[in-house]
């Protein structure tokens, strides 16, 4: 899936790809404002708040370095049968930013197609999983104290500026669950200075940072920092630790006193790790990712008209001459090979209106969008999951 931002961020790294993903700190700027506003905005940002009922810690406000209580700014809706909603108290929380506060949004990719779509395109270009938090701060306010992220990420500046510091790691490549709590930071800094609208910058795993907008004044920062989560040699193990209860003598009790077979699990052991490589654990881990949330497609309501593709990783095409296999999310559909034009259309990640399609690949692409749906690895195209391409992706055959 081709996406403005992922070229945007591309060029501003120097990158070509997602091979450079977590190998050093580097900063660059998008020369594209119109770009930058399209992503989020200050005020949309809020709108998606005010809209939702959010609960800590997906939506958090913090002031003065410290997380104010959420019933200072959440307040309970009370419908007429007396049916109570927790919602953000608008009005509330406005104080609290003209005082100057940071508000965090975590994974803002479930509330927002445009965020939902950036990181659906950011994990089928690094086949990993991304979510993306939003950070508004409002004048004077810090951020977070010097910390270090288990994931690398991608922080793109959308509104105004925000002082950072970034350090090196204090430990090569730490982990969540790690031997080592890993919390010195690092003495190294190795960048610090202004972020500013279109700047965008990646950290690496480990790397000690902070944002703060103490001492700058009136004014706001709102950026999004796209998590991705890649996978190490201790998540393959955990993986084989799985696969090895298929074999019964993993399944026997150890024998404490004695200490006899050892060397049968040992060799059973070696065996397992050959025998199931890392590349085929990134191959199960696509697979056994779980199908998306979207909008049900019910003929009542009208007729199929638009989908896309939803998985979060790019469905595998597997032609077997008279038959193809797609291969997505734990599924596996088998079609007709005369099927093979519209399911590269309707899989390529872009927005299908199939009345057009039908002009590029045939007849039968409604035919098949319709069985892509009800299997769930493609959506119906609402307007509100449209919105999310809009000016961003390209629709498919156009």
């Amino acid at each position: 899936m081709e996406h403005r931002l992922i070229s945007a961020i591309e060029a501003a790294l120097g990158w070509s790809g997602a091979e450079a993903l977590g190998k050093e700190f580097v900063r660059g700027s998008m020369d594209d404002p119109a770009l930058v506003s399209r992503i989020m905005t200050p005020n949309r940002l809020l709108d998606v708040a005010m809209r939702r009922s959010l609960n800590r810690p997906q939506f958090r406000c913090f002031q003065k370095g410290e997380e104010v209580h959420p019933a200072i700014y959440y307040t309970d809706s009370v419908s007429p049968r007396g049916q109570s909603i927790s919602m953000v108290n608008m009005r509330s929380l406005g104080r609290l930013l003209r005082e100057g506060a940071t508000v965090i949004m975590d994974q803002a990719n479930i509330f927002d197609p445009t965020m939902e779509v950036a990181c659906r395109a950011l994990q089928w270009w690094s086949r990993e999983r991304v979510q993306v938090n939003a950070y508004l701060t409002t004048n004077d306010a810090s951020g977070f104290p010097l910390h270090w992220d288990d994931h690398d990420v991608v922080i793109v500046q959308l509104a105004g500026e925000k002082e950072w510091e970034v350090r090196a790691t204090s430990r090569p490549v730490p982990m969540y669950r790690d031997a080592d709590p890993n919390s010195t930071p690092s003495d190294e800094i190795i960048w610090s200075g202004l972020m500013r609208t279109g700047d965008v910058m990646h950290i690496p795993r480990g790397h000690w940072h902070q944002a703060t907008r103490t001492g700058s004044g009136s004014g706001k920062s709102l950026h999004v920092t796209f998590g991705i989560t890649k996978r190490t040699g201790a998540s393959w193990l955990a993986w084989l630790a799985d696969w090895c209860r298929e074999r019964e003598i993993f399944r026997h009790d150890l024998d404490r006193r004695h200490g006899t077979g050892t060397a049968a699990l040992t060799e059973a052991a070696a065996q397992l790790v050959s025998e199931r490589p890392p590349a085929d654990f990134f191959d199960a881990y696509e697979q056994a990712t779980t199908l998306p949330r979207h909008v049900p497609f019910l003929d009542v309501l009208g007729p199929l008209d638009a989908v896309v593709c939803t998985t979060h990783f790019p469905p595998q095409l597997q032609e077997r001459g008279e038959t193809v296999d797609v291969v997505a999310s734990g599924k596996k559909l088998t079609l007709a090979a005369k099927a093979l034009p519209a399911l590269r259309l309707l899989l390529s990640g872009k927005p299908v209106a199939l009345e057009q399609a039908t002009a590029v690949v045939g007849a039968e692409v409604a035919e098949v969008a319709e069985i892509l749906v009800e299997e769930e690895l493609c959506a119906v195209l609402t307007p509100e999951l449209f919105s999310g391409y809009t000016g961003l992706v390209t629709n498919a055959g156009s």
